[in-house]
This record gives structure tokens, C-alpha cells and sequence, in this order.
């Protein structure tokens, strides 16, 4: 089997925003680079700001699909993040000053339902990632599996939905789910795939407007009798991974 890169992406705020990638340079023991580097806790969250805490503490789209509108791009130097969207416009502010935070979240307050938990800080995970698993994870995605859940819903969905790190084309639909337990190189780095992901109503929010409008997770169990897209991994050996990069087994 060999398949090739086709996309690569970073959230570098947990659910606030993605950043397309031409290249980066992955790290053992690590999420990707600035992969959800910080995230927002809400005011019933029980993190205490310290290292990695379940995705239940934190401002998701699942809860609040208006954010699944938003855009990032990250100054790496000196840590500072662009978000865009439609209605909003943009903001560039530095994630870790406290002033700046506070002005991001009125910022996307506007996007946040009343009834709602609502946004209280930025926290940040650092390079273990603030990760929906309970290890530093690298999301690996397939574009045959997506062009299958398109085909299932009657129309072209955008792959950003999946919010993943690493998308290859190449295999059959859903060929990533034969690689449990297995090695994979994926340019000049090794991972082992972990587990499947088992997807939440943020993939039917659409990533231009946050507004629902496909039944993602009805067309996962009708088509396929669950409600899985795409494979965690972790890297064992760090290296380089850019765009029409061999995604094969080790």
C-alpha cells in the first residue's frame, strides 16, 4: 500500500480555527507542531490550567458550532494568531497575554449561544497538544474514505469538517482502519495508529458559515454502522512530512 500527502493542517487554538500547512516537522512524544497548542476553557470547566484535560473542559464545536467558522494562521516567533471569519472579520492577538486573551474572547463572544457554557480563559497544553485523546496524538485522515461520505450524502462536503493533521489519497476508503496497531511512515516520519475517532456534530457544522447543514454522523451509520472517520497516531520517530510526501506502511 502506498498512498501520498494531500493536505496538512494545524488548530493552533483547540477549536478555534484551522491553518493549512505545505510542510512541518513532526516530533516523537509530541502533537504536531502548535497542534492545539492552547485551548479555551469555559466557566464550568474543572481544569485547573495546568497540562492536558478532557475536551469536556473547553469551548468545541460540538456545543457551540459557530466556531467551526473560523480561520487561523500562527506568527510561530512570537506566538501570535490571525483568526478570520465572515462576520466577525479578523483578530490578531498573542494567546499567552492575558489582555490580548481577554480581547480574543469578546471578540468571539458573538458566536457563543447564550444558553451556553461560556469562554473564561486560554490555556495552553504546550507541545503535548490539548488532544481529544489522553496522549499526544497526530489526526491521519483519507481522502477515499471522505469522497465515500460525500457520495453517501449526496454532495460534496468540505474536508475540513474532520478537523484532521494529515490527509493522504491513494488507498481505498477506509484502508486507515486496517492499520490498528501498525506502523506507518508518513514522509520522514513513523507513527502507530492508535485508534479510531469516533466523531461528535462538529463535523456537521460547515467550516465557512458554523451553520449545521449535513448529517455526518447519519450518513457514518447508515453507510457503515458507525460513527468513525480518520485514526489517531503517534509518532515514534520525528521527521519531516510535506505535501505529496509516501504515506505507507513501516
Amino acid at each position: 500500500m502506498t498512498g501520498a500527502v494531500t493536505q496538512l493542517w494545524r488548530h493552533p487554538i483547540k477549536s478555534h480555527g484551522r491553518e493549512a500547512l505545505e510542510r512541518v516537522t513532526a516530533v516523537a512524544g509530541q502533537a504536531l507542531p502548535f497542534d492545539r497548542f492552547w485551548a479555551v476553557q469555559h466557566d464550568h470547566s474543572k481544569h485547573d490550567g495546568e497540562g492536558w484535560a478532557d475536551c469536556m473542559n473547553f469551548m468545541i464545536g460540538t456545543r457551540t458550532p459557530g466556531l467551526a467558522g473560523l480561520w487561523a494562521k500562527l506568527d510561530e516567533g512570537p506566538r501570535r494568531v490571525t483568526l478570520s471569519h465572515e462576520k466577525l472579520g479578523k483578530l490578531t492577538f498573542h494567546p499567552d497575554d492575558y489582555l490580548e486573551a481577554s480581547q480574543f474572547l469578546a471578540w468571539i463572544a458573538p458566536l457563543i449561544p447564550e444558553n451556553r457554557a461560556q469562554p473564561r480563559r486560554v490555556v495552553q497544553a504546550g507541545t503535548r497538544g490539548m488532544t481529544d485523546t489522553d496522549y499526544p496524538s497526530v489526526s491521519i485522515m483519507n481522502e477515499s474514505s471522505h469522497r465515500a461520505v460525500s457520495q453517501k450524502l449526496g454532495r460534496p462536503i468540505e474536508t475540513e469538517r474532520w478537523r484532521g493533521n494529515v490527509w493522504f489519497d491513494g488507498l481505498a476508503p477506509w484502508e486507515e482502519f486496517d492499520w490498528l496497531g501498525k506502523t506507518i511512515r508518513v514522509g520522514g516520519t513513523v507513527l502507530q495508529v492508535q485508534d479510531r475517532i469516533e466523531r461528535c456534530l462538529h463535523t456537521a457544522a460547515n467550516p465557512k458559515t458554523g451553520v449545521r447543514d449535513a448529517d455526518t454522523l447519519g450518513a457514518l451509520r447508515s453507510g457503515w454502522d458507525h460513527q468513525d472517520f480518520g485514526v489517531y497516531a503517534q509518532v515514534i520517530e520525528g521527521g519531516d512530512i510535506a505535501i505529496g510526501d509516501k504515506v505507507e506502511l513501516a
